[in-house]
């Protein structure tokens, strides 16, 4: 199990929504994580968090990045949801971002 996932719960689910899915296996229900729920940090929430800047250039990945100042690229997802992105095809180049140093502190601020 990733760490994005170790406090989530396993859901068994067996709608009619994931039937296409069950079928062609045989099965009848399917297991699988609970969404977790992420909100955006609020300005105050942001203050309390130590953070560098970072300007993007061309080529950037958040991936690279997590490697980069967590020493995991599986963290990509803090960098991207701290600063309201998605997916990096929505940066452009020269955009500010901020990169939480603190992994422990991101996370908590980020509600995981």
């Amino acid at each position: 199990m990733g760490k994005r996932y170790r406090n989530s719960r396993i859901l068994v689910n067996a709608s009619e929504y994931y039937k296409p899915l069950r079928t062609p296996r045989g099965l009848r229900a399917i297991r699988h994580f609970e969404t977790p729920i992420i909100y955006h940090p609020t300005i105050a929430e942001r203050a309390s968090v130590n953070s560098t800047k970072y300007i993007w250039k061309y080529g950037d990945r958040f991936y690279n990045l997590a490697h980069q100042y967590y020493g995991d690229a599986n963290y990509w997802w803090v960098i991207a949801w701290y600063n309201g992105y998605c997916t990096e095809a929505n940066i452009f180049n020269g955009a500010v971002l901020f990169i939480p140093i603190s992994l422990k502190a991101a996370l908590k601020v980020l509600g995981v």
